[in-house]
């Protein structure tokens, strides 16, 4: 009896051994897997958060919108959580946004890019680049009067007849607006006749020219008070498009790029007035329009600018974009769409330029010499 319980008091022990043996092994497996868990934790947490949905602002002017859209395309196909958000307006209403509303943006890009240096440095950027240019075209359909009869040589006298409208944009909100009345002067120029700037622009609207040892300047009041019977002006070149198209508008100032983007019919100018060589710049700067807020706008080849504003919500995205801009790819499509990119980009106020741009630019300086 005596052997026969020990036997059994230990086999007992020998059971209960066991089982804390397991239990205990069960429990440092948990453990185990709980402390991976642990561990795992701030990598996913670094992942989700890399991959936050983003919605990135840029604020253009409309003639930027057909390249810009192509752009936008690529950068979210390569980085399918951000959102590229395209705001088109004319280029002073695009940093007015910024400098006078308060609106965030990450990325601010002008078809002037003077508007940056004289309105928004250095209290709301602190860079910019040139990385486009462009030049003025006046636009029309075949339906347009006269569309068999313009010329480079005579579109100022087509535009004179009374049965013919044209347009352009608010000089006081788009660079293409006020870049309008500066050809019609420079032409006054070229062809020595002093009555085309009269006839076309003074008689027909509110906007008045002087001139003062050799400069003329151009007045253009907030109210443009045009004769609607044959002038429309609009807030951006770009809504006056539909209308040559339809037919409610026979000619347009445009740039060559929104022709070309918009198949349009157009005269081309001498470059001695269409404001697209840096040869007659000396030539450009003889006209000068004073807009309505009192600044003073002095002709000057076409060149477009931008930079990342320093309200932007998304800086190193926004700088990203910009280099989707000005890289290959980029330069590729402004040359299929009429803006012929400035290569390399040249840059002001390198110093504060992102990183990610040094393999596409150069200093102005540099350039200057």
């Amino acid at each position: 009896m005596f052997k026969q319980s020990y036997r059994g008091d230990e086999m007992q022990r020998n059971h209960k051994k066991w089982t804390c043996l397991l239990l205990g092994l069960l429990l440092s497996l948990l453990c185990a897997g709980c402390l991976s868990q642990e561990e795992s934790v701030p990598e996913a947490q670094e992942e989700t958060v890399s991959e936050e949905e983003i919605t990135l602002k840029v604020f253009h002017a409309g003639s930027l919108t057909s390249p810009l859209e192509k752009i936008k395309a690529e950068f979210e196909k390569d980085f399918p959580h951000v959102t590229v958000q395209l705001e088109p307006a004319g280029s002073v209403k695009c940093v007015n946004k910024i400098t006078e509303i308060g609106l965030e943006a990450d990325v601010l890009a002008s078809a002037d890019y003077s508007l940056i240096p004289s309105m928004m440095v250095p209290d709301f950027a602190r860079w910019y680049l040139t990385f486009a240019k462009n030049e003025m075209v006046l636009t029309y359909s075949d339906s347009s009067a006269y569309a068999d009869e313009i010329t480079t040589e005579n579109w100022y006298q087509i535009l004179q007849n009374e049965d013919v409208t044209w347009g352009f944009s608010n000089p006081n909100l788009d660079p293409c607006g006020y870049r309008t009345p500066m050809v019609i002067q420079l032409a006054e120029l070229l062809c020595g006749d002093d009555q085309i700037f009269e006839t076309l622009v003074c008689s027909q609207t509110a906007i008045t020219v002087t001139e003062d040892s050799g400069v003329f300047k151009i007045s253009t009041p907030e109210d443009l008070s045009p004769n609607t019977n044959q002038v429309v002006i609009r807030d951006k070149s770009v809504e006056l498009v539909s209308m040559v198209q339809s037919g409610g508008l026979d000619y347009a100032w445009e740039y060559l790029s929104v022709a070309k983007q918009n198949n349009l019919n157009y005269v081309s100018l001498s470059d001695a007035i269409n404001l697209s060589s840096i040869e007659f710049e000396d030539t450009y700067k003889k006209v000068q329009v004073i807009t309505s807020d009192g600044n003073a706008k002095t002709g000057k080849p076409i060149v477009y600018g931008i930079t990342v504003p320093v309200n932007a919500p998304h800086p190193e995205w926004g700088a990203k974009f910009v280099e989707y801009v000005i890289n290959s790819n980029g330069q590729d499509i402004f040359e299929g769409d009429g803006q012929p990119p400035i290569v390399p980009a040249v840059a002001y106020e390198i110093q504060e330029v992102p990183d990610n741009l040094s393999p596409y630019i150069i200093d102005v300086k540099e350039r200057e010499s």
